[in-house]
């Protein structure tokens, strides 16, 4: 992006307001957690966004392209992250569930953030940065009697308690999708320019083949990418302000999204669209850096969200927990690759699915286990967050729907075997293939379903 110099001047010549003390022994570290993104960014290859901050983390660290979260929907896919186990192992796997009952986590599960206090680390979770709201603070947890999950929410506090571990969870993208109203947001001003973020229009967007082409499509498709170019706004700001308070160059930066796109068959859904997630790892100057770390570089590898755990762990100096289903994916001594990304799907608020997904680096496996259920399955959050379902529900009625979108009205099948480099938007199931890399691919997946802790 040409923009990109302009946009960072200010950040690289930020100054510290006053003195700091030393470097901290460990690296700070800071989650900038997007809620319900895919791999919608410049630095992706994503159209009609407008980026520049979140591409610049990337040409300075590492870009993770194989990463996907546990669950298509926030709360289940947060408790796993936060504690290193899969949603399913813990009993966190329906939506919202054990908000008002006595659920306790297992014994020997506990909150990263209560590992990482106990090794000397000061944990907050980030709203404001003075006047700028920067931030949700949502945690969005299934478990909650657990005492507090961090120490703070006080940005100030950072500077004079190190090393530290912040969360920043960025609104933006249900923000965009709730109230409908991009066209009416302000324009913002970053480092003294004006920049107006909003890039996409229901003109200039592409519609995935599995939505009918309507002008209700094409805005929401157009707010969901607005959504990504205003979020990045606000990490400008953070990112401005880690500069100027001195602690850029003592804190790794995370930016990941807790499940996959804002959209009708995103969110919810065990497609990619609902678990392939961005991530991006920036290391500080003032720490070595791990081998695994080469600024500007691209990591192919399958990555479970939840493997962010473990690494997080590490990067503090903390041991990984015998018996945590977290795999550490840096250091001189990493865990195991993975070979699959595993996926469930189960209660999300008053609808019910059981779906099971394994993903691999190319094809991509899943198993419905309720005969009936699919896309038109009632869920009142979606039905009114976005038009295009009840739009798809008149057109499939009238007839009017074709092909792939006609196709995604119908009940999910058991079995779906996707081709993800040769059909990225997964609509040609190849579950029936007689073909003999498909039949041989198909085999070692279901297997590996039946064998994996995320089956039941």
């Amino acid at each position: 992006m040409v923009l990109i110099p302009l946009i960072f001047a200010g950040y690289a010549c930020s100054k510290p307001e006053r003195p700091i003390k030393e470097n901290p022994e460990k690296p700070n570290i800071l989650w900038l957690v997007a809620e319900n993104y895919k791999l919608d960014f410049g630095c992706y290859g994503a159209e009609n966004v407008y980026t520049p901050n979140i591409d610049s983390l990337a040409s300075n660290g590492v870009k993770y392209t194989r990463v996907f979260s546990t669950s298509p929907v926030c709360a289940p896919s947060r408790s796993a992250f936060m504690t290193g186990m899969y949603q399913t192992t813990t009993d966190m796997h329906h939506m919202r569930s054990h908000r008002e009952d006595d659920y306790r986590l297992p014994e020997g599960v506990r909150p990263l953030t209560h590992r990482l206090q106990d090794a000397g680390y000061f944990t907050a979770n980030i709203s404001f940065i003075k006047d700028h709201e920067v931030g949700t603070g949502k945690l969005d947890l299934n478990f909650v009697n657990e005492g507090a999950v961090y120490q703070s929410d006080d940005w100030q506090a950072l500077r004079d308690h190190q090393p530290f571990f912040a969360q920043i969870n960025l609104p933006e993208a249900e923000y965009d999708i709730y109230d409908r109203k991009s066209a009416e947001k302000p324009r913002v001003k970053w480092v003294g320019e004006d920049i107006h973020p909003k890039i996409a229009n229901a003109e200039n967007v592409s519609i995935p083949p599995y939505y009918p082409d309507h002008p209700i499509t094409r805005e929401e498709w157009a707010r969901y990418l607005n959504s990504a170019s205003g979020m990045d706004v606000r990490i400008g700001t953070i990112l401005q302000q880690l500069r100027t308070d001195g602690l850029a160059d003592n804190t790794v930066v995370v930016f990941f999204a807790d499940n996959g796109r804002l959209e009708a068959r995103g969110i919810h859904w065990m497609w990619d669209t609902g678990i392939h997630v961005p991530m991006i790892i920036t290391w500080p100057e003032s720490f070595p850096a791990p081998p695994q770390y080469q600024p500007g570089s691209t990591n192919k590898q399958v990555i479970s969200l939840l493997d962010l755990t473990a690494t997080t762990l590490w990067m503090a100096g903390i041991p990984k927990p015998e018996g945590m289903q977290s795999r550490n994916f840096m250091g001189s001594e990493p865990d195991t690759p993975r070979i699959y990304a595993f996926s469930a799907r189960d209660r999300i608020d008053e609808t019910e699915n059981r779906i099971r997904s394994v993903r691999g680096e190319r094809y991509h496996y899943l198993r419905n286990y309720l005969p009936g259920t699919g896309f038109t399955s009632l869920n009142r959050y979606k039905e009114k967050c976005f038009l295009v379902k009840p739009l798809m529900r008149r057109l499939h009625a009238e007839g009017k729907l074709t092909g792939a979108a006609a196709e995604l009205m119908e009940p999910l099948p058991y079995e779906q075997l996707y081709d993800t480099q040769q059909d990225p938007h997964e609509i040609n199931n190849l579950i029936d293939s007689q073909h003999p890399e498909h039949l041989r691919v198909l085999d070692e997946m279901r297997t590996a379903l039946d064998l994996s802790l995320i089956h039941i």
